[in-house]
């Protein structure tokens, strides 16, 4: 009995779900290519476009706040690969690839690319207001801490005046020689 009260408590403390910044990607991408495939088959292109953005939207609200800024950069890339995915899916067995991938991929980023835009600014927006920028603040410590702490490429440059000098000191330091 107590166990089932165990798992009963676990479940109803449970939060709402969190994504990492590998899971928004993969909502987003998920969005794009199950909207795209639709569009296609249905001959509606308004729901691929659409569909992308409403997965941004999705990944936006659901990633947690630590990997906010994998999320912000990762829209253009994924689009380009959801669509390029739909496409590839959609031109197997309808004669040249070649040619159905170039032609297919140029119109379906031609007619979709204002949506990018839209997916692109609407995560920045729903990001910042979660708390992007305080990711950003902590990325910029990390770059100027390191920076701090990084030793110069020429902190100990080779001195050649100390080299020895005469014939004795030479042939005590041989080439093998390890001090």
């Amino acid at each position: 009995m107590s166990r089932q009260r165990g798992v009963s408590s676990r479940s109803r403390s449970a939060g709402p779900i969190t994504l990492t910044g590998r899971g928004g990607i993969v909502v987003m991408f998920g969005a794009g290519v199950v909207c795209g495939l639709l569009s296609r088959w249905l001959g509606v292109g308004l729901l691929a476009g659409a569909g992308f953005a409403i997965g941004c939207a999705l990944a936006a609200f659901a990633t947690r706040p630590a990997d906010l800024l994998t999320l912000v950069v990762s829209p253009p890339l994924v689009f380009f690969a959801a669509t390029v995915t739909v496409v590839f899916t959609t031109t197997l067995g309808n004669g040249s690839l070649l040619r159905g991938m170039t032609v297919g991929l140029l119109t379906a980023l031609a007619a979709t690319a204002p949506w990018l835009f839209f997916g692109t600014v609407l995560v920045v927006v729903i990001c910042l207001a979660r708390g992007l920028m305080t990711n950003v603040r902590e990325l910029q410590d990390k770059l100027i801490g390191v920076r701090l702490f990084e030793k110069e490429e020429n902190e100990n440059p080779v001195r050649w005046d100390e080299s020895p000098t005469t014939t004795q000191e030479r042939r005590r330091t041989h080439h093998g020689d390890v001090d």
